[in-house]
């Protein structure tokens, strides 16, 4: 048997290019933290590597890395999502000046492959299937090459354990792990259907507490991701897992706290929403795009159209877990009144955090396909916004049917409402009237990093360095501690992510306000496409 010889891989993990919802930095400087969440896809793909082989993890949001650490190296593995796009490939050139052979690979090299050409390696789509092929290619000499998986066809219980030891724990607010990958629904913007499948397929229940055992030996006390695309997806091997893992966190003392994302007819099956309580989920991650039923028909997302999308949200709160949602604004079949409409749902529904965007046609998906048919896609589609821009900013990268000032003046209004402090800390006190704490452990573990701040002292942060939200967050925060602790910790959560979300909202009102001003010096018109294109 062929043993593979001795390996230094440096892995890379890219910077995002960009601000956006979903860095939260100014929130965890407030909690201690670099960055919101840990790489797990790198850490994942360095766990297939022969065990000789020597791989050692810079996380360029992190930490800096230099000459010396590519000196080491014999092999540079680097790659992600979009918003890492511009990075990645000022990492390609950076590894080809200093004459060493760099593998790509992640969702954006995946769906863009044409994008990383500059790349000695690339590697595209699911690494499980193609790993193997890759490491006999560079043990054989091979110093460049592409390695293509089948679609949807890796074998996820095979899938190895994580190097969690490549982490350094302390600069992360969570870490994640996956249980499942691909999502049933068919929703024409989304690329996880196109990167996973639409039939989901899941670890072992033996396998989950494998990793979950690592991180428990580990150390690791607090939050705990599950980064599944549609956490509902396969609801049968779900109902087996919930059971066991919520004695697997009895019998541990319950040393993690889970979030989640998961469609919203969740809330249609009490069993699950019972069994994610007594297995500590604590918040999920709800894609509701919009509250008009005909722009989610159009979208294909028919699955918020049978239901009070509101109520749906309620009843997972009273499940105890707290609901962060995504929307999205530029859809052809929006109506004057969407942000209006958008505003009161909100509202209505007690969500603190949405994370509001406009429409951006990812690469490989039905809406972009269906928009280079109509002749709307905007040449450069899928080279991603860099600096100064994220794809909420710089997103409509096609000819809208509605006017794009009008479409950029909703955006601007929702956010102007929503993230305005008296209305932010209005849903979290409603928020926190909702929700049902009964099911879960109300207190930290011992060791997560969640408690090194006090509560008070956390709210002071904020406060402190937003002077105009002093009154109203300091005010929801004395009612929750009135009420009971859990909730006030929970709330403590949400003032913490104003920390970031407040002034990040004002920086896209200025970037929507600079777009909307160049477009007075154009004469705009929209698109002759009929709304029910879709």
């Amino acid at each position: 048997m062929n043993v593979p010889s001795p390996c230094n891989v440096l892995m890379l993990y890219p910077l995002f290019s960009a601000e956006s919802f979903w860095t939260f930095g100014e929130s965890c400087k407030v909690l201690g933290v670099k960055r919101p969440a840990a790489p797990l896809g790198l850490i994942t793909v360095a766990a297939m590597l022969p065990e000789s082989w020597t791989v050692r993890l810079i996380d360029c949001n992190t930490a800096p890395f230099g000459e010396e650490d590519l000196a080491w190296a014999d092999v540079v593995f680097t790659g992600g999502m979009l918003p890492q796009q511009a990075d990645t490939l000022r990492l390609i050139e950076l590894c080809r000046a200093a004459g060493k052979p760099v593998v790509v690979g992640g969702p954006d090299p995946t769906s863009s492959p044409h994008i990383y050409e500059r790349a000695d390696f690339r590697v595209l789509g699911e690494a499980e299937s193609v790993m193997n092929e890759f490491i006999a290619a560079w043990e054989s000499g091979a110093r460049s090459g592409l390695f293509t998986a089948p679609k949807f066809q890796a074998d996820v219980t095979k899938t190895p354990v994580p190097r969690f030891d490549l982490l350094k724990f302390e600069d992360y607010l969570y870490l994640g792990v996956q249980y499942s990958r691909g999502c049933p629904f068919t929703c024409e913007f989304c690329d996880i259907i196109e990167l996973y499948g639409r039939v989901p397929r899941t670890k072992t229940i033996e396998q989950m507490f494998v990793e979950l055992e690592t991180l428990y030996k580990m150390g690791y006390r607090g939050h705990l991701d599950f980064v599944d695309d549609n956490f509902i997806g396969n609801k049968k091997s779900l109902r087996q897992f919930l059971p066991k893992l919520a004695e697997w966190q009895r019998m541990h003392g319950y040393p993690f706290e889970f979030s989640t994302e998961a469609s919203v007819n969740l809330a249609d099956d009490p069993e699950l929403l019972e069994l994610m309580g007594a297995a500590n989920f604590f918040g999920i991650f709800v894609g509701i795009e919009s509250p008009d039923p005909a722009t989610l028909v159009a979208m294909r997302k028919k699955q918020n159209t049978r239901r009070n999308i509101a109520e749906s949200i309620h009843k997972i709160y009273a499940a105890g877990m707290l609901v962060t949602a995504g929307f999205i604004v530029g859809f052809d079949n929006e109506k004057v009144s969407m942000a209006e409409a958008m505003i009161d749902f909100i509202e209505e529904a007690a969500i603190p955090v949405a994370m509001v965007g406009l429409l951006y046609a990812l690469p490989n998906t039905q809406l972009t396909r269906r928009l280079e048919r109509e002749g709307r896609l905007h040449s450069g589609h899928d080279v991603a916004p860099t600096i100064g821009a994220d794809q909420c900013t710089a997103g409509i990268n096609f000819d809208p049917v509605r006017p794009l000032r009008d479409i950029l003046t909703d955006y601007k209004r929702v956010l102007e409402h929503i993230y305005s402090p008296a209305a932010y800390a209005a849903r979290v006190d409603r928020l926190m009237t909702l929700l049902d704490r009964s099911r879960q452990r109300s207190e930290l573990a011992e060791g997560d990093i969640r408690s090194k701040l006090g509560a008070m002292e956390t709210v002071h942060k904020v406060v402190s360095a937003l002077p105009e939200a002093r009154g109203p967050l300091w005010q929801t925060f004395m009612n929750c501690a009135k009420r009971d602790t859990s909730s006030a910790r929970i709330a403590v959560q949400m003032i913490a992510a104003y920390a970031h979300l407040g002034p990040y909202s004002r920086k896209v009102i200025a970037a929507i306000d600079q777009r909307l001003a160049a477009l007075d010096n154009e004469a705009v018109s929209p698109v002759a496409v009929g709304v029910t294109a879709a």
